[in-house]
């Protein structure tokens, strides 16, 4: 993979289920190599998406002390886009342009601020270019 790429929330949250092998495993390389590389980002958005999620809907919430390890040590270095005027200004540019809902629009307007080539989600059009970024959907 060549090139920055923006990692939406249910990559995350993928990567903790046990129930879809599959996903479980694609998830957790791309969010391995993106740390590794330093070619993954995030935003805050994802950060507040997961954490909401995998405190209070996982099948076995995670605990505050493994939320906050996790958040430390995974999500924190990968974060690099942070909401500001700009930000929610494009996302709503896009959600006119492109009908998705105004939180994936945000999603997309950060992959874009962060100067992503991709963006790896299954909420929005597989293969879709919007300005400089191309949707992937990483099950598929």
């Amino acid at each position: 993979m060549n090139g920055k790429y923006f990692i939406d929330t249910n990559v995350f949250i993928y990567s903790f289920d046990i129930d879809q092998p599959a996903k479980q495993e694609r998830s957790s390389e791309l969010i391995q190599v993106g740390l590794g590389t330093g070619f993954g980002i995030i935003s805050t958005q994802v950060i507040q998406e997961f954490l909401n999620v995998a405190t209070r809907k996982f099948a076995i919430p995670m605990k505050p002390e493994d939320s906050k390890a996790y958040l430390r040590l995974v999500m924190n270095p990968l974060c690099q886009v942070y909401p500001d005027l700009s930000l929610y200004e494009a996302g709503l540019d896009l959600q006119f342009e492109t009908g998705y809902s105004f939180f994936d629009s945000l999603i997309l307007a950060a992959a874009i601020q962060g100067g992503c080539n991709f963006l790896f989600t299954e909420d929005m059009q597989d293969g879709q270019e919007i300005h400089s970024v191309t949707i992937k959907n990483p099950y598929i």
